[in-house]
């Protein structure tokens, strides 16, 4: 499940992913001739439709006719997917390596980047002419096509002015630099902020994009310091503010600059706190998605080694194991092991054996959530 990085890879034309990572990663388009030759789609049109009827799956379909765009959001009934032979439509499936196993795998292969980085892989069907329009991603993604044809035309974005009145962010004054067209197995690496329109040439058109989110500093902070506050706890015998040098004062509206101080240094002291910080910092890169959950899992038998469930987002720092918005302390051997289930998601039943009693019972409690299954 890991990737060696100095590997040269058909995935990535014949370059390692640090060559790949060097010359590409956030600077430059790549565009790839049979990345994946033989590419067979994870899914089928039936499977597809099945998924985006249930409520646990994010769907989207984009219209376009002579009323202009048009944007829905699923869950859909069959009735309400547009004939296969109508031109102009594309169904949109987020998180399918959540759901389905051969896209799980097919998204391991790029475990050269970090696990934080990642998103999902989304899976799009559009019928001939199909697409959601020119367009810019704030992520890094690899459009990988894995059945029918779709034209691309990239290019830099000078103007990123926006068509006004249509449910869809479409650049309104798109100026493309490059085209192509992508068979099954060619893949297409686009950095965030490129622009890039993507149109079915016939039928059948299977698309998987493979996403890595690129968080913002005002969402970082919202949800790491909303974190580090729900796990602020007070010290026995916490001092309270005091101020025996307060005079009378004919402005009783005024807060008192040593009250100022008091709660500026309390701010920066909780923020100073690291461990605080690291904790938060990971819980918040292993948050499942809202639309995800578990069903309970089966226990644990002697003997048996780890596979994390392919919902499972399991990350790790110097001190700390983070594993579905959770975090825990882990040092020596454990934390070695934990890693490795990390890295390699999967734990072979002798390293099991070596973890100690309590990292045995944590790991039984998480099979018994449905986030790791005995093998």
């Amino acid at each position: 499940m890991t990737v060696n990085p100095l590997q040269k890879l058909p995935l990535l034309g014949g370059m390692s992913p640090a060559q790949f990572m060097r010359r590409h990663w956030q600077k430059k388009p790549c565009l790839i001739r049979q990345a994946v030759p033989g590419v067979v789609p994870p899914v089928t049109r039936p499977e597809l439709l099945a998924l985006a009827a249930r409520d646990d799956v994010e769907s989207r379909l984009v219209q376009q006719a002579k009323g202009g765009w048009q944007l829905r959001h699923g869950p859909f009934e069959r009735r309400q997917v547009p004939p296969f032979s109508r031109p102009g439509w594309t169904l949109l499936v987020q998180g399918l390596d959540l759901h389905v196993q051969a896209a799980n795998e097919l998204l391991s292969q790029f475990r050269f980047v970090p696990e934080a980085r990642l998103d999902d892989l989304m899976i799009s069907y559009a019928s001939d002419g199909g697409g959601v329009g020119p367009h810019t991603d704030s992520y890094d993604v690899f459009l990988l096509q894995v059945s029918g044809q779709r034209r691309w035309r990239v290019g830099p974005v000078k103007d990123a002015t926006l068509v006004e009145g249509v449910p869809v962010k479409l650049l309104a004054n798109f100026q493309p630099t490059e085209e192509w067209v992508l068979e099954p197995g060619d893949m297409l690496y686009l950095p965030p902020r490129w622009g890039h329109d993507g149109i079915a040439v016939g039928n059948d058109c299977m698309t998987c994009s493979v996403g890595f989110r690129t968080p913002t500093p005002t969402e970082t902070a919202r949800d790491v310091l909303q974190r580090m506050i729900d796990a602020l706890e007070a010290p026995d015998q916490e001092p309270h503010y005091r101020d025996p040098a307060q005079s009378a004062t004919d402005t009783p509206g005024l807060i008192p600059t040593a009250l100022q101080e008091f709660a500026q240094k309390a701010v920066i002291a909780a923020l100073n706190d690291a461990h605080s910080l690291a904790c938060a910092l990971g819980e918040s890169l292993t948050e499942p998605k809202a639309i995800v959950w578990f069903e309970g899992g089966e226990p644990l038998k002697n003997g048996q080694g780890l596979s994390l469930d392919r919902r499972t987002r399991m990350m790790y720092d110097e001190r700390h194991v983070f594993i579905n918005g959770e975090s825990f302390r882990a040092g020596g051997r454990d934390a070695r092991l934990m890693r490795q289930l990390a890295d390699q998601r999967v734990l072979g039943a002798r390293e099991v054996a070596q973890l100690s009693t309590d990292a045995r019972e944590l790991v039984a409690d998480w099979a018994e959530a449905g986030w790791l299954h005995g093998v």
